[in-house]
């Protein structure tokens, strides 16, 4: 079996008694671990010569896929390139060793850096303050919404426990709502995929007293700037509740129009998302959130730590890079690269709402729905052909949502290929369905049982041998 194309676990190229490392002499005597501490067996550890370790986890690392290897077009996650500038940034020593308990008279150069970035994303989104304590982006939301909370129970404002969602919204929007307590009302969009004006305002001839906030992100999911801000701002704002702006689109407004200009109070960006840091299991991530002036006092104090430092690391010297000048530049170019895309493929996929989208759109599936051939069957042929596929089946408004983002920093030459690479596999459907609906062909692992693999996981070396004898 070929190692480099099967991948092997390491528990396999294991032999008896080989070992690739050597340990210093030991220095400090023999010391007795308590029972109480002790494992009843030895532990199941690998026992492998440093080549074999090299070449096991080298050939592993090549299978992965990452925005550094290709073109990474994942719909409302702003998977972009990252700089090594902030790599060398983050790795310099007097940053990387520092220890979240040490002095605070020996972290002054650390905390200035925070200062700094609190200013520039002041000047970025028009608010007054933001906190780094959060750890991403959806922990931002619960802060953002607790923040809300805290502001309405100070002025006796017990009853406002609900809050207003987009029905096109991300999910962790009701998911942070209902985390904090509040209760979420659920706010329709029109044909065009804005945020439905007389919905809401009958929603808020109904619950004015009990509305807390209204959470939007902009632009939505479908890449659409909601240009009704101005009077749901207002409609909020007169009923008593607080504007929410989830960052997590922030992507085509940098530079371009700021969230505090528009009529929100509070908001979240997901730094690792607009200011580069590629997320991705798990980590890293940051979601600071921000204030308008009279709500700093309900941000978060009770913990000394500021979040992920080296994200927050990665955001500055992203920011210092482009300037004040070409900040401009990466809302603009977000948005040309998703038109260019969409209008290249709209004749083949099947475009639900026409006109300029944002950073983002969303096709509903093959426009050509006889060949059987579905958005899952799409994404798994893009494998294939060695492209990350873009996010499939969300938003919900649609049966086969096929969502892409290309990000600023792509050239003309890979959306090329991109595109040239749909078109074939609208005409592979067409021709050769099966061809499609079997894909991935050329990938280590060809298509599993996603039901099954959620369903009944193995994630122990252990239970996998155990199944195989």
């Amino acid at each position: 079996m070929n190692n480099r194309l099967y991948g092997k676990l390491i528990f396999e190229l294991s032999k008896e008694g080989r070992k690739g490392y050597s340990l210093p002499k030991n220095r400090y005597g023999a010391y007795e671990i308590p029972q109480s501490m002790r494992r009843s067996e030895d532990a199941q550890l690998p026992e492998c010569d440093e080549l074999t370790v090299v070449r096991h986890y080298t050939n592993l690392s090549n299978n992965n896929f990452g925005v550094d290897t290709g073109f990474y077009p994942l719909g409302s996650c702003t998977m972009k390139y990252n700089p090594k500038i902030n790599e060398e940034v983050a790795a310099l020593p007097q940053f990387q060793n520092l220890h979240p308990q040490q002095p605070a008279d020996t972290t002054r150069g650390a905390e200035a850096v925070v200062a700094l970035l609190e200013r520039s994303l002041c000047a970025l989104t028009g608010l007054a303050h933001f906190t780094f304590k959060p750890y991403a982006g959806a922990h931002g939301e619960l802060t953002g919404l607790m923040v809300i909370d805290s502001y309405h129970r100070s002025r006796g404002d017990m009853q406002r426990k609900k809050v207003i969602v987009p029905d096109s919204a991300h999910g962790t929007n009701p998911a942070s709502a209902a985390v904090c307590g509040l209760e979420i009302l659920e706010v329709k969009s029109t044909k065009d995929g804005l945020v439905d004006i007389e919905d809401l305002e009958r929603l808020v001839n109904l619950e004015g007293a009990n509305i807390a906030a209204m959470m939007m992100t902009n632009p939505n999911t479908l890449g659409l700037f909601e240009t009704g801000i101005p009077q749901i701002a207002r409609l909020i704002h007169d009923c008593g509740g607080l504007m929410y702006y989830d960052g997590a689109n922030l992507n085509p407004m940098l530079g371009v129009c700021r969230p505090g200009d528009m009529g929100f109070d509070v908001m979240h960006i997901n730094l690792h998302k607009t200011f580069s840091t590629p997320h991705g299991g798990g980590g890293p991530g940051s979601g600071p959130v921000g204030v308008r002036e009279g709500l700093q006092q309900f941000l978060p104090t009770v913990s000394p730590y500021h979040g992920n430092f080296a994200v927050m690391l990665r955001a500055y010297a992203y920011i210092l890079s482009l300037g004040r000048e070409h900040v401009k530049e990466v809302g603009p170019l977000a948005t040309l690269n998703a038109n260019y895309i969409k209008e290249s493929l709209k004749d083949v996929y099947e475009l639900p709402i026409e006109g300029l989208c944002c950073h983002e759109f969303v096709f509903d599936g093959l426009k050509d729905k006889s060949t059987g051939v579905t958005t899952m069957d799409v994404a798994k042929r893009l494998l294939d052909y060695g492209y990350h596929a873009p996010t499939i089946y969300f938003p919900l408004l649609f049966h086969e949502s096929l969502m892409v983002e290309p990000t600023e920093n792509e050239s003309k030459e890979t959306l090329d290929g991109f595109i040239a690479v749909m078109q074939k596999i609208a005409e592979e459907a067409k021709s050769d369905p099966e061809l499609v609906k079997s894909a991935p062909h050329t990938t280590p692992i060809g298509r599993v049982d996603d039901v099954l693999a959620a369903k009944h996981p193995v994630t122990t070396y252990r239970q996998l041998k155990a199944e195989v004898v």
